[in-house]
């Protein structure tokens, strides 16, 4: 089932992953979608804060290496499109080759920087008609979807930002996407002014400016994709943190065992036996 089914299903919830293995995880917990998170590549692979300071070809790259271990349909955060609108196509190409179901493009400045931190900056609205234009002429499928974001909330005010988010799916936006309203009553006014639109996505991000929902609450407001990009990485490293004080006071990582999985429960993770199978019918 494609994602444009899916999210015509009902609520899609997409958590965020930065790699294949998160992808794996989440693909074995049931959920319908993940989010591949430009902000938790910056995070996990760099130590980097979400800035701007990730490529094409690294998000491309990651994007890849998900799409060859599950079949789950991924939506990919693609910045601004890593450029101007010859940019936009060459991103949408790359990442459609690469097995995105969605692509995510904003309309902040470049360098971009996280939602969520202040200071941000919006290019002109015109200009984000032409980047959501190019995007949609450039896939070869109608199944890849457009993912428009606006961050104009932050910089132009809650009514400039529902008046981009209208001319962007005039454009040819499929998702509808504004970044990090500020209260509950923003939250639930505009999947009740663009719903008409087409689907609008709610991002979770836990400590920043949008009041947290769960799904339930989040499909009765109207929202049909709800994504959870940064938690794995904060859970992640929260454990990162207790293991390595564990290691480092107890010289051993025996009182962390039950919070581990062995030898043997990884390698089922990833799917060892299976795979050591296949290459011996090549012997």
């Amino acid at each position: 089932m494609s994602l444009k089914t899916k999210i015509g299903n009902g609520l899609v919830v997409a958590p965020g992953v930065s790699d294949a293995l998160g992808a794996l995880i989440a693909t074995d917990a049931g959920f319908d979608a993940v989010y591949l998170s430009g902000a938790s590549i910056a995070y996990t692979r760099f130590g980097r804060p979400d800035v701007g300071l990730v490529t094409a070809t690294e998000v491309e790259a990651c994007l890849a290496a998900i799409c060859d271990r599950v079949e789950t349909p991924v939506i990919v955060d693609a910045d601004t499109g890593f450029g101007n609108v010859l940019n936009v196509q060459r991103t949408v190409r790359a990442f459609e080759r690469a097995g995105a179901a969605a692509i995510q493009i904003e309309d902040q400045s470049f360098p971009k920087r996280c939602g969520h931190l202040a200071d941000k900056k919006v290019v002109p609205a015109q200009e984000m008609v032409g980047k959501i234009r190019a995007a949609v002429d450039s896939r070869v499928s109608a199944d890849t979807l457009i993912v428009a974001r606006t961050d104009a909330i932050a910089v132009e005010g809650y009514d400039a930002a529902v008046e981009r988010m209208e001319r962007y799916a005039e454009a040819g936006a499929d998702v509808l996407f504004v970044e990090a309203p500020q209260d509950v009553t923003q939250q639930r006014d505009l999947p009740a002014k663009l719903g008409h639109l087409g689907p609008l996505l709610a991002n979770m991000v836990e400590g920043g400016r949008t009041p947290m929902a769960d799904a339930k609450t989040l499909a009765a407001m109207g929202y049909r994709v709800a994504i959870f990009p940064g938690g794995l990485v904060r859970a992640a490293a929260h454990m990162t943190r207790a293991y390595m004080a564990s290691l480092k006071a107890n010289g051993s990582n025996e009182p962390f065992r039950d919070r581990m999985l062995d030898f043997k429960e990884l390698n089922g993770l990833v799917g060892t036996p299976e795979l050591l199978a296949l290459g011996k019918k090549y012997e």
